[in-house]
C-alpha cells in the first residue's frame, strides 16, 4: 500500500504553484495525495511569512499535523522556514525544515530521514543565484493554470521581509516556461496565469536581453492557448510601449494588479517604493488608454508608521481618483528584520483597525460601481464548475459571473449577457 502525503499551503500564489510542484514529485514516486485532514504518513506545511498572522497560521497548521497523527513525519517548508528555522525547529513533531530553495529534492529528504533524526536544509537565500525549475502539469478543479516565472525580489521595501526570504532576481529561462506552458495547454487548459514573487523584475537577471514582455508575446503564439493573465506588477512597468505590445498580443486579458502601498507620496517614499502618486497615475491611464474598461486592482497598507490622519485621508482621496475596481486592504504588520520595524511612529492597533474599515469601505463602493457598469453588456467568460442549478465562471477582467443552466460548460469560454448582481459575483444569460 503506497504511503499518504498530505499538503498545507499558507500565503500566495507563488506557494499554491510550488505545493503543486511537489505534490507532482510524490505522485511520481506513488504516494497517494490526501487532504490535510485525513491521517496521513507525511504532511508537508508550505509556510508564509509576510505578517506575524502567517508565522502563526503556519505554527498552527504544523501542530494540527501533529495531532492528526504523532507518528507522521511533518516537514515545515517556505518562507517561514528560511527566516526562522531555529524557531521552526523547536515545534514538536517538525522532522524536516527546508528553506525556499532545493525543494525539488523533498521526496529524497523525507525518504532518507533517519528514525529520531531532524533534517534541516535552509542555505543562505540571498547567495543563490539560479532559478529552480519546479514543474507542473496540471491543477485539480481548475480551468486556469498558474506558471511561476521568477523567483525573489531586489527592491527591499522598508516593510518586506519577502527579499530575505526569497533571495534575489532569478529568472526562469523562457523555454522552461514555453514548454510548461504547452504541457498544460495540452492537458485542457486555455488560460495561463504569470506568477512571480516580483514579475515585473523578470529578465533583470538574465545576459540574453529577454524581459516579461518577451515571454508574453512568445507565449501568445501557443495554439489552444485563449488568455494570458499577468500576476502582480508594478506601475514602473507600465510604459507605453510595453502596453501596446500586451495589448497586440489579442490574449492578455483586461485586468491588471498594480501594486500601490499608499496613495501618499510621503508615506510611499518611508516604504522604499520607487515612484509616486503622479506616475501611478500615468501608469494607469495609459491600460485605460488601449484596454476597454480594464480591471485595476491594487493592494493598499493602511497605519504604516507615521501615517498621520491627512496621509491617510490622502491615500483615500487617490483610491477614489484613481477608481480602482477592486482592492486588498490590510493593515502595516511590524516585521523583524525590517527598517520599517524600527522606525518611530507606530501606529496603534485601534487606529488601524479604524483605518481598515474606511478604506475597506471605500473600496466596497468602487469595486461595486465598477461591476455594475457590466449590466446589459457582454463579457468573455472562461466556465469553472457548477454551483446548484448554477455555473460559474471568471470572465477576461476577472470577475465571477452565474449563469443558469442545465449545459455543461466546464472549460467553454462563452460571451455572457450580463443582467443583474448579486454580493461579489455578476449573474447572466449566454
Amino acid at each position: 500500500m503506497s504511503k499518504k502525503v498530505a499538503f498545507a499551503t499558507l500565503g500566495c500564489k507563488v506557494n499554491q504553484y510550488e505545493t503543486e510542484a511537489m505534490s507532482l514529485l510524490f505522485k511520481n514516486k506513488g504516494y497517494t495525495l490526501c487532504d490535510f485532514d485525513e491521517i496521513c504518513d507525511i504532511y508537508v506545511i508550505n509556510t508564509c511569512t509576510v505578517t506575524n498572522m502567517g508565522d502563526r497560521k503556519s505554527r498552527q497548521m504544523i501542530r494540527k499535523a501533529k495531532k492528526t497523527n504523532p507518528n507522521a513525519i511533518i516537514a515545515a517548508v517556505g518562507c517561514y522556514a528560511q527566516v526562522s528555522s531555529d524557531e521552526i525547529k523547536k515545534i514538536d513533531g517538525v522532522d524536516v525544515v527546508l528553506g525556499t530553495n532545493d525543494r525539488k529534492h523533498i521526496v529524497e529528504y523525507i525518504e532518507n530521514l533517519k528514525e529520531n533524526e531532524q533534517f534541516e536544509n535552509v542555505c543562505e537565500i540571498r547567495k543563490v543565484t539560479d532559478f529552480e525549475d519546479l514543474e507542473i502539469e496540471s491543477y485539480d478543479e481548475m480551468e486556469r493554470a498558474y506558471i511561476k516565472i521568477e523567483e525573489g525580489c531586489n527592491e527591499f521595501c522598508s516593510y518586506c521581509i519577502i527579499p530575505y526570504a526569497r533571495g534575489p532576481v532569478r529568472s526562469r529561462s523562457i523555454d522552461s516556461i514555453i514548454n510548461e506552458a504547452k504541457r498544460l495547454v495540452n492537458n485542457g487548459f486555455c488560460e495561463i496565469i504569470l506568477t512571480g514573487i516580483h514579475i515585473a523584475s523578470y529578465g533583470k537577471d538574465l545576459k540574453d536581453g529577454t524581459l516579461l514582455i518577451d515571454v508574453v508575446e512568445n507565449l501568445a503564439k501557443i495554439e489552444g492557448l485563449k488568455r494570458i493573465r499577468l500576476g502582480s506588477i508594478e506601475p514602473r512597468i507600465l510604459k507605453e510601449d510595453f502596453i501596446i505590445r500586451l495589448k497586440n498580443t489579442k490574449k492578455v486579458c483586461p485586468h491588471f494588479h498594480i501594486s500601490l502601498q499608499s496613495g501618499c507620496d510621503a508615506t510611499l517614499k518611508r516604504m522604499n517604493r520607487k515612484y509616486t502618486c503622479d506616475e501611478y497615475l500615468e501608469s494607469v491611464s495609459l491600460l485605460r488608454k488601449h484596454f476597454e474598461n480594464p480591471n485595476i486592482a491594487t493592494d493598499i497598507m493602511v497605519g504604516f508608521p507615521l501615517e498621520t490622519d491627512e496621509d491617510f485621508l490622502e491615500s483615500v482621496d487617490f483610491m477614489k481618483k484613481v477608481n480602482f475596481s477592486d482592492a486588498h486592504v490590510f493593515a502595516y504588520s511590524n516585521r523583524k528584520g525590517t527598517r520599517a520595524d524600527k522606525m518611530e511612529g507606530q501606529i496603534p492597533p485601534n487606529i488601524k483597525d479604524e483605518r481598515s474599515k474606511i478604506m475597506s469601505e471605500t473600496v466596497a463602493v468602487l469595486k461595486e460601481n465598477y461591476m455594475k457598469s457590466f449590466i446589459g453588456k457582454s463579457l468573455n467568460v472562461l466556465f469553472e464548475q457548477r454551483k446548484d442549478k448554477f455555473f460559474e465562471g471568471t470572465s477576461d477582467n476577472y470577475i465571477k459571473v452565474f449563469v443558469q443552466t442545465d449545459l455543461d460548460l466546464t472549460g467553454k469560454i462563452i460571451d455572457v449577457q450580463i443582467t443583474d448582481i448579486e454580493d461579489d459575483y455578476l449573474i447572466g444569460t449566454i
